[in-house]
């Protein structure tokens, strides 16, 4: 692992929150800021908002941007870590963009930007739920869906640089566009509108006595209270996550045969909020589904770092790229 004598700063930039850190050299989280991310704002407003979580950080850890050795940053999307850029960030409407770059000018220091899900993997790899693991998938559930290789030991880029976007893989490729790939079926948000239709055509729920007509109020948590197991179990939002589950264990299955590995790590937003019942639907349908039998001894197993499994992660590539 790396052997910085700074602290760094770990960024986890999602479609819908950012989390931010320092990092000790001994990698311990010394302070934590978050930030809403609110992509409709326009990129200035997300660089700033950034910025300012830095900021919040160091004051909080009771030290200057300047005493960094460095700052790390996950960012959604496909990305080429080779040239800092952005190469296409579907949820922040973001195209070829030299992020990295944008942000080394603003904070006067060395920047090193990753994919987001690549970063919380290999976070997890390091301390976490995946640790030592030589070869490992992580899947992580939220606005959207995004994925990060582990595969001898190393985070795997592939040939192109964008290695992993398991989110936009065709899961159902004679659906119309927007209702073909992983992501628009099984990501938070897409669990959100199908519920919300389903209500809006007047199936029954107990939501509808919590949430009215608002149907912004549908988060992460309030699925998992309403979800298999928790304190307010309702037949629909069981249904609709169950059927989400079932289609993503079915594409993790199906990377689990090409690629023959041993363990599966799940987070992201529902993961978290949901936890064990979800991650042992999805396990359950994967060990069902992988090949040959071998493959059905695989593991899935959810986040142990949750969401600070971005911090840790984008802390630690950059002091090991950038050292």
């Amino acid at each position: 692992m790396a052997t910085a004598t700074k602290p760094y700063i770990g960024i986890d930039l999602g479609g819908t929150n950012m989390q931010l850190g320092v990092i000790s050299p001994d990698f311990k989280l010394i302070s934590q800021a978050k930030r809403k991310t609110r992509a409709e704002d326009g990129t200035e407003a997300i660089i700033g908002r950034i910025i300012s979580g830095v900021e919040e950080a160091c004051t909080l850890a009771k030290i200057t941007i300047a005493d960094l050795g460095g700052v790390g940053i996950g960012a959604p999307g496909a990305i080429d870590p080779s040239r800092g850029v952005v190469l296409e960030a579907v949820n922040l409407r973001w195209e070829n963009l030299p992020l990295a770059d944008i942000l080394s000018k603003r904070l006067k220091g060395r920047v090193y930007l990753d994919n987001d899900v690549n970063v919380a993997v290999y976070g997890e790899n390091k301390l976490g739920a995946g640790k030592d693991a030589r070869d490992v998938m992580g899947v992580w559930v939220g606005t959207g869906i995004g994925g990060g290789l582990i595969l001898n030991g190393s985070l795997y880029y592939g040939h192109f640089m964008t290695a992993g976007e398991i989110g936009h893989t065709i899961l159902f490729p004679g659906q119309a566009r927007g209702q073909r790939s992983l992501e628009h079926n099984c990501s938070r948000t897409a669990v959100v509108d199908r519920i919300v239709r389903l209500l809006k055509a007047n199936n029954k729920s107990k939501l509808t006595a919590e949430i009215g007509d608002d149907y912004s109020k549908i988060k992460s948590k309030m699925l998992a209270k309403y979800y298999r197991g928790g304190e307010k179990e309702d037949t629909l939002v069981t249904e609709v996550i169950d059927h989400a589950a079932e289609d993503l264990a079915a594409m993790i299955a199906s990377f689990v045969t090409v690629l023959s590995l041993p363990k599966v790590i799940l987070g992201g937003g529902l993961v978290e909020a949901i936890a064990r019942p979800f991650v042992e639907r999805v396990e359950r349908s994967v060990r069902d589904l992988a090949f040959p039998d071998v493959c059905k001894k695989v593991e899935v197993v959810a986040s142990k770092l949750e969401d600070a499994a971005g911090i840790y992660g984008a802390a630690i590539l950059a002091m090991e790229r950038l050292e």
